[in-house]
């Protein structure tokens, strides 16, 4: 949330700098996550006044003469300007001076002609009309006469403003607005609170024809409703229009803006209805029927439903309550008798029906974190004073309050001094409790230790007593006077990681040498992932759990696989122009035991992977998993996946340990590619590779107990051998009969494989390089041909390969 120091200052007589204040704003529970100085891209750009200005025959140009006071009396510039006259007060960007955007002004001829610097627009300044008027001028901005030659023109022009972006946290409902943090600011410097003026005189007139009925009020417990008449719409004040700016709002009529300036400053959305555009003079507050239709403000059209709160005239939706007013009855220019809304709605069904929509407003966001029912009242009663300080309409005696019948009054609690400290673990004065709860607008009576307690109307998250009685008392009173003690029946224990986290640890590490980077992806997706894996509907992957609050429409269900996670990475990477990589994931999938879901379901590890770009291929992955499997004194066999509907069936294969299938890992599809929408300048859209292993299976394989053997004191010796085999077998089988034939082998490494006519068809070469390992003594010449003979012999007996 955004709010400018300026605007704080209006209710806090604020002593400290914007910095000093972020860390006291911080030492309270609000994390301010950026200070946004205005001006901090400009420097030595000054007010000029144009002393001289002589057009140049040919050109557009002018070549002035300014006076910049103390910077010089008779600089020279030349600008393009339409608008340029003598006299005229304007910003001048000197030679050395920079602009937003990182724009660097220097001295250089311009069509010829010298310019020691360049005379600014507004829009050149990062300013718009609401923040300065005339700003969106086309030509130089036009500044007032009383401006001094060579004053900075960040404070003449407003820029010398910051605005502090604060993270509220969803409990603080009551500081989701710029009151709600001068509430806090007052308290933390121990400072009076200047509340905004929300007096207001009525007019004698009523309209018997309004009336207002709440239909459901488990949905909208406090609705009220003002009618003003004589409506004149016109521009606001320039203090308005600046506000609005600088939370990121453009001025659109004064109507308009005070709902718009009451949202900001008090913290309640407000919406007007134009009278005149209503079926008849009655507001009804109620459920939609099922498909019933709104057209928003925004030109949205949305088919409702029973669990949607509108409001609506005699006989149809007129606003989507807490999210956006129908564009049936908007304020126009035209509008001269409008009924202002504040009203207090159920937070978990503005949630639903803003996300079930997908329709998130500054409106929804507000009534999603809560609004109190004093809060609703200050809002009208501020919207109403701002008619009348604005003079654009008259508040007539017509005013409606639909209640559910809530309390008027603060929640009431009791509690001790003593108990308050025995939460905090410290020892905090009673007075000093008592004055920190005071400040923050707590009634408090003490009686010895005993504290009577109300709290104020807006603070909602205030619940059960203590607990958060001693939560207000220690961001005020500081953190840093808690002193860490062992809990009474503690004691210092020797850390460590247990024998699984050193396992996931060494996986990590394992993939990262391979060059992989670790990915942390949510744990939940949409059906559509798993459609764009074109994996079945009665495939077990499809029985998933569905979320029933989904933060977006694209996170609905939990994942039953990793690999659609890693491929929107890989994607998105593509996507960004980032043409290669390496990442693996190690997290959990989620099982359900039955559906629909009654207990918990399971939550397996699962080892997921990818790698893209032109470099990588079949056997960069293979060669990865070799590496992982070594790790683990574990040996993978592979075999061809036909079944894997994700991945190429001629690229692909089961990753198998002691004959389970533990995993698979290919080359992504060649259909599933081409539906990715991956950039036509992409050279690697078709190079991409996904994997996932099950990594409960793969450790239940890991022998717990590794068995360590010397290094050979003699030399390994090689010998390389080209077989002739029959296309269908392959070289996992040729490496396993080796291995069985000769326990003195070690690696096999396949360095050449050939295909010809003088094989004969159906029959190819491969040749392997051995490794023979010797143990207590140095192999001979003789034991190694026996060794070889050996295993020629069961590979021409099991596979039926020879020598070539």
């Amino acid at each position: 949330m955004k709010v400018p120091f300026s605007w704080l200052k209006e209710y806090v007589d604020i002593d400290v700098s914007a910095q000093e204040l972020e860390e006291r704003l911080f030492s309270c529970g609000f994390e301010v996550e950026e200070l946004i100085d205005l001006g901090a891209e400009i420097d030595r750009v000054v007010v000029g006044v144009v002393t001289e200005a002589v057009p140049q025959e040919g050109t557009h140009l002018h070549v002035c003469k300014v006076d910049c006071g103390e910077y010089g009396h008779d600089i020279q510039i030349s600008t393009g300007a339409p608008n340029v006259y003598v006299g005229m007060h304007t910003p001048a960007a000197l030679d050395g001076a920079t602009l937003p955007g990182g724009i660097h002004i220097k001295a250089k001829p311009l069509m010829g002609i010298e310019s020691n610097g360049m005379l600014c627009s507004g829009e050149e300044l990062g300013l718009n009309d609401d923040l300065f008027p005339g700003a969106e001028v086309y030509g130089l901005l036009d500044l007032p006469k009383d401006t001094v030659p060579g004053a900075d023109i960040r404070p003449v022009v407003g820029l010398d403003e910051v605005i502090f972006d604060i993270s509220i946290t969803a409990n603080r409902a009551d500081c989701q607005s710029v009151l709600g943090i001068a509430r806090e600011v007052a308290a933390v410097l121990g400072k009076p609170l200047k509340m905004p003026a929300t007096d207001y005189t009525v007019s004698d007139y009523t309209d018997p024809r309004l009336s207002i009925a709440v239909e459901a009020p488990d949905l909208c417990p406090r609705y009220l409703g003002h009618y003003v008449r004589n409506i004149t719409p016109g521009e606001s004040p320039r203090w308005m229009k600046r506000h609005l700016a600088l939370c990121g709002l453009r001025s659109i009529s004064n109507v308009v803006d005070i709902t718009n300036y009451v949202m900001l400053e008090i913290g309640q959305p407000m919406h007007a209805f134009d009278m005149s555009t209503l079926e008849s003079c009655q507001i009804i507050v109620r459920r939609a029927r099922n498909d019933e239709k709104i057209v928003t403000l925004d030109g949205k059209e949305f088919a409702l439903s029973e669990n949607n709160l509108v409001i609506c005239d005699g006989s149809k939706p007129v606003a989507l309550a807490g999210v956006m007013g129908g564009l049936n009855s908007e304020i126009t220019e035209n509008t001269t008798q409008l009924l202002f809304e504040s009203a207090k709605f159920a937070r978990d069904n503005i949630r639903k029906t803003s996300r079930s929509l997908g329709q998130s407003t500054d409106a929804s966001s507000h009534y999603e974190k809560g609004i109190s029912e004093y809060t609703t009242e200050l809002g009208m009663a501020r919207a109403l004073h701002l008619i009348q300080e604005l003079g654009c309409g008259e508040v007539t005696a017509s005013a409606f309050d639909v209640s559910a019948g809530a309390p008027r009054e603060g929640k009431h609690f009791t509690a001790t001094v003593s108990g308050i400290n025995a939460i905090l673990g410290i020892e905090v004065p009673a007075d000093t409790i008592v004055d920190i709860l005071t400040r923050l607008e707590f009634q408090v009576t003490r009686d010895g230790d005993k504290l009577d307690v109300i709290a104020p109307r807006y603070r909602e998250d205030i619940e059960v007593g203590e607990p958060d009685l001693a939560e207000e008392v220690i961001r005020e009173y500081g953190y840093e006077h808690i002193v860490p003690t062992f809990l009474q029946s503690a004691e210092v224990t020797s850390g460590g990681l247990t024998p699984d986290q050193k396992n996931q640890a060494k996986v990590k590490r394992t993939m990262c040498a391979q060059g992989f980077y670790e990915a942390e992806t949510l744990a939940f997706y949409a059906d559509a992932d798993l459609d764009a894996l074109h994996i079945a509907a009665d495939a077990p992957e499809r029985k998933v759990i569905r979320i029933l609050n989904p933060i977006s429409s694209n996170l609905t269900i939990m994942r039953t696989l990793l690999a659609p996670s890693l491929l929107n990475v890989a994607v998105e990477n593509l996507k960004r122009g980032n043409h290669e990589g390496r990442l693996f994931e190690l997290s959990n999938i989620y099982i359900p035991r039955q559906l629909p879901v009654t207990e918990l379901p399971e939550e397996r590890l699962h080892l997921g992977f990818t790698a893209f770009g032109d470099n990588e291929d079949f056997f960069s992955l293979k060669g990865a998993m070799e590496v992982l499997g070594r790790a683990f004194g574990l040996t993978f066999d592979y075999e061809r996946a036909n079944d894997v509907p994700w991945l190429h069936p001629g690229i692909s294969a089961h990753i198998l340990c002691n004959g389970k299938r533990i995993g698979c890992f290919g080359k992504l599809a060649n259909d599933v590619t081409a539906e990715l929408k991956l950039p036509k300048d992409s050279k690697n859209n078709q190079k991409i590779f996904l994997g996932e292993i099950d990594y409960v299976a793969m450790m239940e394989q890991v022998d717990p107990h590794f068995r360590y053997q010397p290094i050979p004191e003699f030399d390994t010796v090689q010998r390389d051998l080209a077989l002739v085999a029959n296309e269908e077998v392959t070289c996992g089988d040729i490496v396993k009969e080796i291995h069985k034939a000769c326990p003195r082998v070690g690696d096999v490494e396949l360095f050449d494989v050939y295909r010809g006519d003088q094989l004969g068809e159906g029959k190819k070469s491969m040749a392997f390089t051995l490794h023979f390992v010797p143990a207590d003594k140095a192999l001979s010449a003789e034991e190694i041909d026996r060794f070889v003979k050996k295993i020629l012999g069961n590979l021409k007996y099991r596979l039926g390969v020879e020598i070539r």
